[in-house]
């Protein structure tokens, strides 16, 4: 079904660059413009400034971002900055991270790096799980545009039950990384360059079966599919013809026990009469409410330590800056099923959905894809920050919550839906810069 092959990757010329770590950046759509400021520092030859290039006053339709990104690119390449791979090839590549603060990592993911085939979703090859936005893609078309690359790979994950594909990639990946570099929150990024023609043939064959579900990038991916068809409508080609498409993306077996999700939680601000005691009221027509006092600890340590031992419950948190919060435990999870029509229970029963449709559009009068709701509502996936940022008042109020399962995700997936914004946040995030796909 998918169709997964090796390309001559563009990346860092290894006699140039010995660590990575400081022309590499995370993805464009987590950097801060503070961070953005200090990878343009970092190095003037960081990645950030061919992916995530910055505005000026002076910007016009021939001297822009974009057009800036292109220049960079179009030099480091004549300068040997960056180099194409002598060979088509795909690249393993492993993080290796602690979820607590330890000095050796606890934790392992390994994955492939590949181009694959774009496909509509109608086809169920390539299954998203997440609504995007306009402006997103209308930044990421610019840049394709500009440059005619892929800067970062997108994150996609496939099922491996017979652990087939984990067999090879361990295999493949039983010598010294080819390149190796520790980035600044700690995680060990490793890298293998798989060359071996029977070796890329036989990973390519494992592919042929499977669905691909995407975990982050959809913004990305659906920028390549508009890309695909603006350029064979100009081009005057065939469909699976041409260089652009394909895509590039990295891809992690379900069934990794690398693979982690972060929940992501929600600040309010800017409700009229905003009152504890009366949303508390009205949320107990569906929810049992339980005000927990905190005496010691740290807040947000505690508030989650308790939704993480929900076992069957559906349980959120509700935070409004004093020394107790409430969990929120919904009475019966059925309510959805009237709620919202033509989802499968799959949808309906989603903490997020169960926050946004039951709470935030029913009690706080607040739509995600509202825009004039875009400030009142604002997303973190730092626990401290959705504590903190009530405590120092600068939010009414929080809801923190469970991490989405992957199961769910496929579930989703699969019944060919997409959640609500920012549903998941897996972690560690994949680098930027470790490998370009140019396709011009």
């Amino acid at each position: 079904m998918a169709k997964v092959i090796p390309f001559k990757g563009l990346r860092y010329n290894p006699e140039k660059f010995r660590d990575l770590d400081a022309v590499t950046a995370p993805p464009y759509d987590i950097i801060t413009p503070e961070q953005q400021q200090e990878l343009y520092n970092k190095d003037e030859h960081n990645i950030i400034r061919l992916d995530y290039g910055m505005d000026f006053e002076s910007d016009d339709e021939t001297n822009n971002k974009y057009t800036r990104s292109a220049a960079f690119l179009k030099n480091w390449i004549e300068e040997q900055i960056l180099v194409y791979e002598d060979a088509p090839a795909f690249y393993i590549y492993e993080q290796m991270f602690s979820l607590v603060d330890e000095e050796t990592p606890s934790h392992s993911l390994k994955g492939i790096i590949s181009l694959v085939q774009l496909e509509e979703f109608s086809k169920k090859i390539i299954m998203p799980h997440s609504e995007t936005l306009n402006q997103p893609k209308r930044d990421r078309m610019g840049l394709m545009k500009a440059t005619a690359s892929n800067m970062s790979p997108i994150y996609s994950l496939y099922m491996d039950p017979d652990q087939a594909i984990a067999d090879i990639i361990s295999e493949c990946s039983d010598s010294d990384p080819d390149f190796s570099f520790t980035t600044q929150d700690k995680v060990i990024q490793n890298i293998w360059v798989i060359k071996d023609p029977a070796t890329l043939n036989v990973i390519s064959k494992k592919f042929e079966n499977k669905q691909l579900f995407i975990a982050d990038g959809h913004h990305r991916y659906e920028t390549a599919l508009n890309y695909r068809r603006e350029r064979h409508l100009a081009d005057g080609t065939e469909t699976g013809t041409q260089p652009y498409d394909y895509t590039m993306m990295m891809l992690a077996s379900m069934d990794d026990s690398g693979l982690f999700l972060f929940p992501t939680h929600r600040l309010i601000r800017g409700v009229k009469n905003f009152s504890e005691q009366m949303i508390i009221s009205m949320l107990t027509d569906h929810f049992n409410a339980s005000k927990i006092y905190i005496t010691e600890g740290e807040y947000a340590d505690i508030i989650m330590t308790k939704l993480e031992n929900t076992i069957d419950e559906k349980r959120l948190a509700f935070y409004t800056g004093e020394d107790y919060y409430y969990t929120l435990d919904i009475k019966d999870v059925h309510v959805m099923d009237d709620l919202i029509e033509g989802k499968s229970d799959a949808y309906k029963h989603l903490d997020v959905t169960i926050l946004h449709k039951l709470i935030l559009e029913k009690y706080f009068d607040i739509d995600e894809n509202r825009e004039s709701d875009r400030d009142r509502l604002v997303f973190t996936k730092d626990a401290d920050e959705a504590v903190n940022g009530v405590r120092d008042g600068e939010f009414q109020c929080s809801f923190l919550m469970n991490a989405t399962k992957i199961s769910e995700i496929k579930d989703i997936s699969l019944a060919n839906e997409k959640m609500p914004q920012k549903s998941t946040y897996f972690w560690p995030k994949l680098v930027t810069g470790i490998v370009i796909y140019k396709f011009d």
